[in-house]
C-alpha cells in the first residue's frame, strides 16, 4: 500500500527509518514535499541498507543536499530492490551526482532516477554519463531542468554509443545547443535501445534540427521525439532550414510515431512541408506543431490538409483560446465532415455563440470518429446546446462533451436531455458553470433514469438546490452505469442531502461524489453518514466546506466502522472540534480501507491532533493547512 505522510521533518524521519527496520511488506514510500533534509536522508539510507521489500521512494523536494544524496547513493551499492528513486527538486548538485554515478556502477536492481531540478552542471553529467557506460540496469532517466550544456551532451552522447538498457532519457530545460544536440545525433545513429527523448526548452536551433533529421534517416528504435520551444524555424534564408530538414526525416523513418514541435517558428512553408510528409509517412500517429499563433493563414492552412489526412491517428486538435474567425470555422466544419483521424477537438476560450455552433453542429452530423469535444468558456448558451443536442442524437462516436462556462440554462439541459435519452455512447457530459437550475436538473434526472452509458456527470456551480438534488437522487434509484456525480457549490441544503442519502442506500454504481459547498450542514452529514453504514461502492466522498461539526463527524465515525469501500474522505472546512476528532480516530482503529482523511481549515486541538497522529499510520491524515 502506498503511504504518504505530510510534512515529515528530519526527527520523524528517524521514527519512520526504525518503523521501516521491522516492517517487511511495504513496498511504496512516497515522502515528497517535507523537510528530512541531509539528516533525514542518512537515517533513511542506514534503512536501506538492510530493507528487502522497498521497490519505490519518493523523497520529491525534501531539501536534501549533495550529503544527503551521498549517503543514500552508498546505500545503493548494497541495496538489492529497489527499482524507483526520485529525488527531483532536490539541490543535490554535482557532488551528489558523483556518488549517485559511482553507485549505479554497482547496483543492478534500479530502473528509474529523477534528479530533475538537481543543480547538476555538466561536471556531474559528464560523471553520470560514464555510470551509464557499464550499468546494465537503468532503463529510464530523468535530468530536467538542471544547468546541462553542450559538454554535458556531448559525454552521454559517448555513453549512449554503448549503453543498451536506456530506453528514456528527459533533458527538457537544460542549456544544450547545437553543437550538443549534433552529438547526441550521432549517438543516435548506432544506439539501438533509446525510444523516447525529451529535449524540449533547450536552445536548439535549425543546425540541431537537421543533425537530428539525419539521426532519424538511421535509427530504428526512437518512438517519441519532443521539441517543444526550442529555436527551429520555417523561415528566413536557410535553404534547409529546421522544419524542412525533420520533415523530410519523416519520409523514410519507419519507428517514430510521436513528434512535438509546439511554440516554435514553424510557419506557413513548413506547415506545408510535413503535410506533404503525411502523404507518405504511414507510422507517424501524433504531430504537435501547435502554439498560440495557430490562426488566419496557419489555421487554414493545417485545416485544409486534414481534409484528406489518413495517417495521424489518435490526433489532438487544439485550437482552443485561439479567437478563431468564422473563415476558419468553416474550414474546421469541412475538414472534420471528411477526416478520419483527429479524436479530440479542443475550442474553449473562442467567444462562440450559438451561430458558430450551428456550423460545427453540421460536421458533427457526419463526423465518424471524434471522441471528445471541449467547448467550455465559450458563449453558445440555450440555443448553441439546442443545436449541438441534435448533433449528437444519432451521433455514435462521442464520449465526452464539455460545456463548462456556456451560458446554458434550462431549455439548453432540456435539450441535452432529450439527447442523452437517445444517445448511447456519451460517457462523460461537464456543465460545470451554467445555470440549468432547478428545472434543467429535472430534466437530466429524466435522462438519468434512461440512460445506460453516462458515467460521469459535473454539475458545479449550476444553483439546483435541494430540488434538483432531489430530482437526481430519484434518477440514482434506478441508474445503473453513473460512477461520478458532481454537485459541488449547488446549495442543495440537509434536504437534498436527505435525498441522496436514500438514494446511496440503494444505487450500486456510484463511487465518486462531490459535495463541497452545498451547505448541507449536521443534519445532512448525519444522513449521508447512514447511507454509508451500507453503501458498498462509494470510494471517494468530498464533504469539504459544508458546516457538518461535531455531530456530523461523530456519525461519519459510526459510518466508517461498518462500511469497507470508502478510500478518500474529506472533510476540510467543517468546523469539526476534538469530540469529532476523537470520534473519526476510533473508527480508524478498526476501518482498514480509508486510505486518505483530509481535514485542514477544522477546529480540532491538540487533543483530538494527537489521537488522530495515532492513527495515521496506515492512512493520511491531513490536519494542517
Amino acid at each position: 500500500m502506498p503511504i504518504t505522510f505530510p510534512k515529515i521533518g528530519c526527527s520523524n524521519a528517524r521514527a519512520l527509518s526504525e518503523a521501516l527496520n521491522v516492517n517487511s511488506i511495504l513496498t511504496t514510500l512516497d515522502l515528497k514535499n517535507n523537510s528530512i533534509r541531509d539528516s533525514g536522508a542518512h537515517v533513511l539510507s542506514e534503512t536501506l541498507k538492510t530493507n528487502s521489500t522497498l521497490t519505490t521512494l519518493d523523497l520529491q523536494n525534501n531539501s536534501i543536499g549533495s550529503n544527503g544524496a551521498q549517503a543514500l547513493s552508498e546505500a545503493l551499492k548494497t541495496n538489492s530492490t529497489l527499482t524507483t528513486l526520485n529525488l527531483g527538486s532536490n539541490s543535490i548538485g554535482d557532488n551528489g551526482a558523483q556518488a549517485l554515478s559511482e553507485a549505479l556502477q554497482t547496483n543492478s536492481t534500479l530502473t528509474a532516477l529523477n534528479i530533475e531540478w538537481g543543480s547538476i552542471k555538466d561536471n556531474g553529467f559528464q560523471m553520470l554519463s560514464d555510470a551509464l557506460k557499464t550499468n546494465s540496469t537503468l532503463t529510464t532517466l530523468n535530468l530536467r531542468s538542471n544547468s546541462i550544456s553542450d559538454n554535458g551532451a556531448q559525454a552521454l552522447s559517448e555513453a549512449l554509443k554503448i549503453n543498451s538498457d536506456l530506453t528514456s532519457l528527459n533533458l527538457e530545460n537544460n542549456l544544450i545547443r547545437d553543437n550538443g544536440t549534433q552529438a547526441l545525433s550521432k549517438a543516435l545513429k548506432t544506439n539501438s535501445t533509446l525510444t523516447t527523448l525529451i529535449l524540449g526548452s533547450n536552445p536548439i536551433g535549425d543546425n540541431g534540427a537537421q543533425a537530428l533529421s539525419d539521426a532519424l534517416q538511421i535509427n530504428s528504435t526512437l518512438t517519441t521525439l519532443d521539441f517543444l520551444a526550442n529555436l527551429i524555424r520555417s523561415n528566413g534564408a536557410h535553404a534547409l532550414h529546421g522544419a524542412r530538414a525533420l520533415s523530410d526525416a519523416l519520409k523514410t523513418n519507419l519507428t517514430l510515431t510521436t513528434l512535438n514541435l509546439q511554440n516554435n517558428s514553424i510557419w506557413i512553408e513548413g506547415l506545408l512541408a510535413f503535410f506533404e510528409t503525411l502523404n507518405t509517412n504511414s507510422t507517424l500517429t501524433s504531430l504537435s506543431l501547435g502554439d498560440d499563433e495557430i490562426k488566419g493563414k496557419r489555421a487554414l492552412v493545417l485545416l485544409e490538409s486534414l481534409k484528406t489526412n489518413s495517417t495521424l491517428t489518435n490526433s489532438n486538435l487544439n485550437l482552443g483560446h485561439r479567437s478563431i474567425i468564422d473563415d476558419e470555422v468553416q474550414a474546421l466544419s469541412k475538414a472534420l465532415k471528411t477526416n478520419s483521424s483527429i479524436i479530440t477537438l479542443e475550442l474553449q476560450g473562442n467567444n462562440i455563440k450559438d451561430k458558430t455552433a450551428l456550423v460545427l453542429s453540421e460536421a458533427f452530423n457526419t463526423n465518424s470518429t471524434l471522441t471528445t469535444l471541449y467547448l467550455g468558456c465559450n458563449s453558445i448558451g440555450d440555443n448553441g446546446a439546442q443545436l449541438l443536442s441534435e448533433a449528437f442524437k444519432p451521433n455514435s462516436t462521442l464520449t465526452t462533451l464539455d460545456l463548462y462556462n456556456n451560458s446554458i440554462r434550462d431549455s439548453g439541459a432540456q435539450a441535452l436531455s432529450k439527447a442523452l435519452q437517445t444517445n448511447s455512447t456519451l460517457t462523460t457530459l461537464d456543465l460545470w458553470g451554467n445555470f440549468i437550475g432547478f428545472y434543467g436538473a429535472l430534466a437530466l434526472s429524466e435522462a438519468v433514469m434512461t440512460n445506460s452509458a453516462l458515467t460521469t456527470l459535473y454539475l458545479q456551480n449550476n444553483s439546483i438546490g435541494e430540488s434538483g438534488a432531489q430530482a437526481l437522487s430519484e434518477a440514482l434509484k434506478t441508474n445503473s452505469t453513473l460512477t461520478t456525480l458532481d454537485l459541488w457549490g449547488n446549495s442543495i441544503g440537509f434536504s437534498g442531502a436527505k435525498a441522496l442519502s436514500e438514494a446511496l442506500k440503494t444505487n450500486s454504481t456510484l463511487t465518486t461524489l462531490y459535495l463541497q459547498n452545498d451547505s448541507i450542514g449536521s443534519i445532512g452529514g448525519q444522513a449521508l453518514s447512514e447511507a454509508l453504514k451500507t453503501n458498498s461502492t462509494l470510494s471517494t466522498v468530498n464533504f469539504r466546506n459544508n458546516s457538518i461539526g461535531d455531530d456530523g463527524a461523530q456519525a461519519l465515525g459510526e459510518a466508517l466502522k461498518t462500511n469497507t469501500t470508502l478510500a478518500i474522505l474529506n472533510l476540510a472546512g467543517n468546523a469539526i472540534g476534538d469530540n469529532g476528532a476523537l470520534a473519526l480516530s476510533e473508527a480508524l482503529k478498526t476501518n482498514v480501507t480509508l486510505t486518505r482523511l483530509e481535514l485542514q481549515n477544522n477546529s480540532i486541538g491538540d487533543t483530538g491532533a494527537q489521537a488522530l497522529h495515532q492513527v495515521s499510520l496506515p492512512i493520511r491524515c491531513i490536519i494542517g493547512h
